[in-house]
């Protein structure tokens, strides 16, 4: 079995003024993964997001892509926020090929790709709606398709879901998978939501409260499409639920 690349590297600590929000947090990321960050509110995950795309410096360490410090200038983030971030001026196929369209790909090649990927999302036939005009689910849906669009180092998600109601969560969670199953890309997706965790992750990262380090690291060894009523991924929420807890237990 071929060794895995390592995509994304970490080993970083923060703070601001007196307040230490990292300490010493050391994780990696491999190539075309899809890896879930969790930890309880307030313990830096933003931050770390902040750090991960270049937006941000770390007081000490760094973040290393294909084994060069993170550098928006020179590397392509990606970043879909917890908000739809879409232009109200252009319409859903538009917004999608924006990122395409800064990066000058070619017009016949943007065509192609946008098409694909409003398929892929189940958006065919809303192409020219603009963003006022469709729902909270397919806005988010807008937003992930254009960060899966370009051809992305790394693609950061700051609890995309957390706005949706149940329903349109699930049918999100489920939408992302095949997005990702279909367009390859290394995928950092922080959540508090434990279900949503190893519904969709490979791994999934464990970090402790203020000072925020990795607690825990539990690989989500299961076959996709997950049966979100199974009793081994239920175990696995279990787990990561007890981690997470005894984080809590520990700074309380």
């Amino acid at each position: 079995m071929a060794e895995r690349k390592i995509k994304v590297r970490v080993n970083e600590s923060h703070r601001y003024g007196d307040l230490k929000v990292h300490d010493q947090v050391k994780f990696d990321v491999y190539e075309n993964e899809f890896l879930c960050v969790c930890g309880q509110s307030g313990c830096g995950k933003t931050t770390l997001l902040d750090i991960l795309s270049g937006l941000q410096k770390p007081t000490e360490g760094e973040v290393l892509i294909d084994g060069k410090p993170v550098d928006p200038k020179k590397q392509n983030i990606s970043f879909v926020f917890q908000e739809p971030s879409n232009l109200p001026w252009l319409t859903l196929w538009e917004n999608v090929a924006t990122g395409l369209r800064i990066k000058k790909y070619p017009a016949d090649q943007i065509r192609s790709i946008v098409d694909d990927i409003i398929g892929v999302v189940g958006l065919r036939g809303y192409e020219k709606y603009y963003p006022h005009q469709i729902s909270g689910g397919m806005k988010q849906r807008v937003a992930i398709a254009r960060a899966f669009a370009t051809d992305a180092d790394v693609i950061l998600m700051d609890e995309p879901f957390v706005s949706l109601d149940q329903h349109t969560r699930e049918k999100m969670q489920q939408e992302i998978l095949n997005i990702w199953e279909h367009r390859k890309r290394t995928v950092i997706f922080v959540t508090h939501n434990l279900e949503e965790a190893v519904f969709l992750g490979d791994r999934v990262v464990i970090l402790s409260n203020k000072p925020a380090s990795v607690k825990d690291t539990i690989t989500i060894d299961l076959p996709r499409p997950r049966d979100v009523l199974s009793p081994q991924l239920n175990a696995l929420r279990i787990r990561c639920s007890t981690s997470l807890n005894e984080t809590r237990l520990a700074t309380a």
